[in-house]
């Protein structure tokens, strides 16, 4: 059930992508890829009901962060994400790595509820991540 919920949870690219089947891609990462969405901007779409619990009722307001400090921790949290995945540390948890360019300008709502994916995961799942700040921990 964790599998499922993180898979849903990181949901950054269409669905159609993971359905098509390709002999050649069978042997590489699965990797989640952040799209945009039809007004032009970068968009993550989380499907799960406690993340909206957790995200009204638990995470810090986006007004507390600035940009460049949510890309600065995103860049780290997903290394470590990454490294995690590539490692096979926390497989219930972590199923695929996620492509993130640190050089695009994915602006701040993106930037916001990417991070707080990680706070959640924390949040939920008890997984410690060394990206987050010290009052993003929860226990």
């Amino acid at each position: 059930m964790k599998n499922l919920i993180i898979i849903s949870l990181l949901i950054l690219i269409p669905l159609q992508a993971f359905a098509q089947s390709d002999p050649k891609n069978e042997k590489e990462d699965p990797s989640m890829k952040p799209s945009k969405n039809d007004d032009g901007e970068w968009d993550l779409i989380v499907i799960d009901t406690q993340f909206d619990y957790f995200m009204n009722a638990i995470a810090r307001p986006m007004n507390q962060y600035s940009e460049a400090n949510l890309k600065s921790r995103n860049t780290i949290l997903v290394n470590e994400w990454n490294s995690y995945f590539r490692s096979g540390r926390y497989r219930n948890v972590i199923e695929s790595s996620i492509d993130y360019d640190p050089r695009e300008k994915y602006g701040i709502k993106f930037e916001y509820k990417l991070y707080q994916v990680f706070a959640y995961v924390n949040w939920k799942y008890k997984l410690r991540m060394n990206g987050l700040s010290a009052s993003d921990y929860i226990n």
